[in-house]
């Protein structure tokens, strides 16, 4: 077990300060508010400083600082994280360490199709600069805009083209990390294969800043696809969607490139909340799927693709209705009604979120055994299900009922985020498909998971960081 931790004092705060500048350690409060409260309201936390690093050297003085005086470390990227663990505890004794003036690209091989980047590149950047040298970084999430690499790599974010691409993990040739000592791993190698001992680039992805600092990565881009086609498909069941995606795969393979779906609750609040929003359909449908296929080759191949599965899918009574993007614009419009789905929720009133993954074969079964589940917790609670039906990953969000007060329906999270994560345990799933554990499942996991691999991951913390300073209580 870690030594305990101490609160710091003024003298170390101002040491902290000398690294990094007075204009980057802010001790405000209307200065730290932006680093202290997530997005979805549940932590609100406190600090005595915001640090924000300006190099790697900077990240290696500050951590070196803090693991000789026992103080807690908590790094952030975008801010963007769903489960807690970027936000400091509420006694104001972890100090935030900001990676966002991280921001620099160190490479780019448009050759080989590697990028090497600084941590606090947002996605859409990372996005941006791949597409300038007409590479495609596949990685696409709501929060592109905000959410920053070093935080995508440590969560090993997911999206809408982990079908195709993978999730983080996959993207990630190599990684430069401070480690909880002070002490700089240089693995920012770009090399496809390297078997040359234990994988420690693995080790940090999805790590959640419990084990070091992520300062720099190394990312493997992939070519640009000449051709898209989107559509919208209505269907009228999980079962019917499970079909299509098997038909999809079988008729064009790896041009699949999406294959999301919502609920149509998920829609009618998209269509209710959102301005700008239309409903594509004339008439109401129980479910609905976007599909995306990309080509390599120019000249309609795409679109006829996706012509010659939809007709297929009717033929086979698979789908009730369907709309294919016309143009660039229609297509980015269909994204957006499944983009938005998170965002739409919140005018709704409360909602209890679950990240949650089956295997994808048992998604109808879930989605069918879990309304029960939700009505014997909170009678009249409405299911949200939307996300990745291709990788089996399902954001089973739970609105309050009409008509109950939002604190009260909130009190019940512990009592039905249990529930459905034990049905998922019992469908063979994880209770954390892309989000991470964080603060809010810290204390879920052990129930989830094995002694002998609870048991594995402590002694992977105690090697990392002994003194237990990185992002303490969070994860394990």
């Amino acid at each position: 077990m870690a030594p305990a931790l101490n609160t710091p004092s003024d003298a170390l705060i101002a040491r902290f300060t000398e690294i990094v500048g007075e204009q980057n350690a802010l001790r405000r409060a209307e200065d730290q508010a932006a680093y202290l409260k997530e997005w979805r309201d549940l932590y609100t936390g406190k600090t005595p400083v915001v640090l924000r690093p300006g190099s790697t050297a900077e990240v290696s003085r500050i951590l070196a600082l803090a693991n000789d005086a026992r103080v807690a470390i908590v790094p952030q990227a975008g801010n963007t994280g769903l489960v807690g663990g970027q936000i400091p505890v509420e006694s104001g004794s972890e100090i935030v360490l900001s990676l966002s003036r991280l921001n620099k690209v160190r490479a780019l091989d448009a050759e080989g199709g590697t990028l090497v980047l600084d941590s606090g590149v947002t996605l859409a950047d990372t996005q941006r600069i791949a597409a300038d040298a007409r590479w495609l970084f596949p990685l696409s999430l709501a929060s592109e805009g905000s959410c920053q690499i070093g935080g995508v790599l440590a969560t090993n974010a997911g999206g809408v083209a982990v079908l195709s691409y993978g999730n983080a993990r996959a993207l990630a040739l190599g990684l430069e990390v401070v480690l909880a000592n002070g002490e700089i791993w240089d693995g920012l190698r770009t090399l496809k294969k390297d078997n040359t001992g234990y994988d420690l680039r693995d080790l940090f992805i999805g790590s959640e800043g419990t084990l070091g600092v992520i300062t720099a990565a190394a990312l493997k881009l992939s070519p640009a696809p000449a051709e898209k086609a989107t559509a919208l498909v209505a269907v009228s069941s999980p079962k019917d969607a499970l079909a299509l995606l098997r038909l999809a795969q079988a008729q064009v393979h790896s041009s699949l490139t999406a294959f999301e779906f919502w609920s149509r609750l998920a829609m009618q609040f998209a269509l209710d909340f959102l301005s700008g929003t239309r409903d594509p359909f004339a008439n109401v449908h129980p479910w609905y799927v976007l599909i995306e296929i990309s080509s390599g080759e120019t000249g309609g191949r795409a679109a006829a693709q996706m012509e010659d599965l939809l007709v297929k899918a009717s033929e086979e009574g698979l789908l009730r209705d369907a709309v294919i993007g016309a143009s660039m614009q229609h297509a980015r419009d269909l994204w957006r009604l499944r983009e938005s789905l998170s965002e739409a929720q919140k005018p709704a009133g409360g909602s209890i979120k679950h990240d949650i993954s089956v295997p994808v074969a048992r998604i109808p079964e879930f989605l069918e055994r879990a309304g029960g589940v939700v009505e014997g917790v909170c009678p009249g609670a409405r299911p949200v299900p939307f996300g990745h039906f291709g990788d089996g990953n399902i954001h089973y969000n739970v609105t309050q009922p009409v008509g109950m007060e939002r604190e009260a329906y909130i009190a019940l999270w512990h009592d039905m985020s249990y529930a459905v994560h034990a049905l998922v345990a019992s469908m063979g799933g994880s209770i954390s498909a892309e989000h991470g554990i964080g603060r809010l499942k810290r204390d879920e996991l052990p129930l989830r998971k094995s002694s002998v691999e609870m048991g594995l991951m402590r002694a992977i913390k105690q090697a990392f960081d002994p003194n237990g300073i990185l992002s303490p209580g969070r994860v394990v």
